[in-house]
C-alpha cells in the first residue's frame, strides 16, 4: 500500500511541478494617463475577444502600462488590450461599430475593419519560458 501512495505522490507532484510560463506585456502609446488599461488573454481562437481567460486592469502611468500572467500553460494564446479612458469597464463604441477608445493586441494583429484575427495576434508560450511582449495602441 505504501508504494501505491509513493508512486500517486510522485505522479501529482510531477504535474503540479510541471513548468508554467510568465508573458509580461508592456503597453505603449496611450495618448494620456486617464482611467485604466484593461488587459485579456485568450486561450482558444472561439474564445478570442469574448471568453478571457485571464484579465487584468492595470493602471497607466508616463503613458505607458505593464501586466503580467503567470501560471500559464503551455499553448496557443492572444492579448487584447483596452484604454478605459472614463473607467466604465468596457470598450465604448461609436455607432456600434467603431472604438471610441484605443485598443491593441498583441503582435500589434491590425484592426482593419473590424476586430484583429486570432491568426494574427495568437503567439506560443512552452517550456516555463518567460515571454516578454510590447503592444502599441
Amino acid at each position: 500500500m505504501q508504494t501505491v501512495i509513493t508512486y500517486v505522490t510522485l505522479l501529482l507532484t510531477g504535474i503540479i511541478m510541471q513548468a508554467q510560463n510568465t508573458i509580461e506585456v508592456s503597453i505603449l502609446g496611450f495618448e494620456n494617463n486617464d482611467g485604466t488599461a484593461m488587459i485579456a488573454i485568450y486561450n482558444s481562437e472561439e474564445n478570442f475577444l469574448e471568453k478571457r481567460y485571464k484579465g487584468q486592469l492595470s493602471s497607466i502611468t508616463d503613458n505607458k502600462s505593464v501586466a503580467t500572467f503567470t501560471d500559464i500553460p503551455d499553448g496557443f494564446y492572444a492579448i487584447s488590450v483596452i484604454h478605459d479612458e472614463d473607467n466604465n469597464g468596457k470598450l465604448n463604441m461609436i455607432m456600434g461599430f467603431y472604438p471610441e477608445e484605443d485598443t491593441g493586441s498583441s503582435n500589434d494583429a491590425p484592426a482593419r475593419f473590424g476586430p484583429p484575427k486570432w491568426a494574427d495576434a495568437k503567439f506560443e508560450v512552452k517550456n516555463g519560458e518567460v515571454l516578454k511582449m510590447n503592444i502599441n495602441l
